[in-house]
C-alpha cells in the first residue's frame, strides 16, 4: 500500500462529541484521527467508542470524568501525557479550567497482529535510547517519547512500522500540535534548533 504523507493539526478531547462537529483530518486502513476542542466548564454527552484509541494531551488542564456506572475520576494532565483509552460505552468528561484544551486522538482500525511482528537491528529504543523511549506497548501499538536537546543528534535508526507523529513542542518540520502519518524509514536525527523539542510517535502494528 503506498505510504501517504499527511500535515494535519489533530486535536480531540477523549474521543467524546464536543460543542462542535468533528473534522477528521486522518483516515487510513489502520487509524483514523479527529479534531475536536472541548470548551472551559462545559460537558460532553456520553456515546458508545468502538475502537480503542491513543490520546496524546497537547496542553495542560483538568478534566472530571464520570464513567456509565457513576464512578468518578479527577485528571489533570500536561501537553505530551498519553493516555490508553479503551473501545467501549463512553464517559461523561467536563472540562473544569477555565480555559479550552486540546487532545489529539488516534483511533485505531488495525487488528491484533499475528506473530512474528518485523524486527529491526536499528530499533530506535535500542540503538538511540536516549532520545527514544517506550511509553506504552500492546498488541496495536507501541508509542515512543521522543526527546532531543537543543543542536542534539542521534544515530541512524529505522522505523519499520507506519506511525502517526505528533509533535509536543515547535520543531524544524512542524508546529506545536501539529501530526503527520509517516512510513517505513532509515535515517539519522538532529535538533537545529536552539531548544529541545519533544514528540509522540503512535506505531501502528
Amino acid at each position: 500500500m503506498p505510504l501517504r504523507i499527511v500535515f494535519v493539526c489533530v486535536l480531540t478531547v477523549l474521543g467524546l462529541v464536543a460543542q462542535t462537529s468533528p473534522d477528521v483530518k486522518v483516515d487510513t486502513q489502520q487509524a483514523r484521527a479527529i479534531v475536536v476542542t472541548l470548551q472551559p466548564h462545559r460537558s460532553n454527552p456520553a456515546h458508545e467508542h468502538p475502537t480503542n484509541r491513543v490520546l496524546v494531551f497537547l496542553g495542560p488542564g483538568r478534566m472530571t470524568i464520570t464513567t456509565p456506572a457513576g464512578k468518578v475520576e479527577k485528571l489533570a494532565f500536561k501537553a505530551g501525557d498519553v493516555r490508553w483509552s479503551p473501545a467501549g460505552p463512553g464517559n461523561v468528561s467536563e472540562n473544569t479550567t477555565d480555559h479550552p484544551f486540546q487532545i489529539a486522538e488516534i483511533e485505531l482500525k488495525n487488528a491484533p497482529p499475528r506473530p512474528p511482528m518485523p524486527t529491526t537491528s536499528l530499533d530506535p529504543t535500542v540503538v538511540d535510547s536516549k532520545h527514544y523511549k517506550v511509553e506504552l506497548e500492546n498488541d496495536q501499538v507501541r508509542v515512543l517519547r521522543v526527546n532531543y536537546g537543543a543542536h542534539e543528534g542521534g544515530p541512524k535508526h529505522e522505523h519499520i512500522l507506519n506511525r502517526v507523529v505528533v509533535y509536543v513542542t515547535n520543531q524544524a518540520n512542524g508546529k506545536a500540535g501539529e501530526v503527520h502519518l509517516s512510513g517505513a524509514l532509515t535515517h539519522s536525527e538532529e535538533n537545529s534548533l536552539d531548544q529541545p523539542v519533544e514528540r509522540i510517535a503512535v506505531e501502528l502494528k
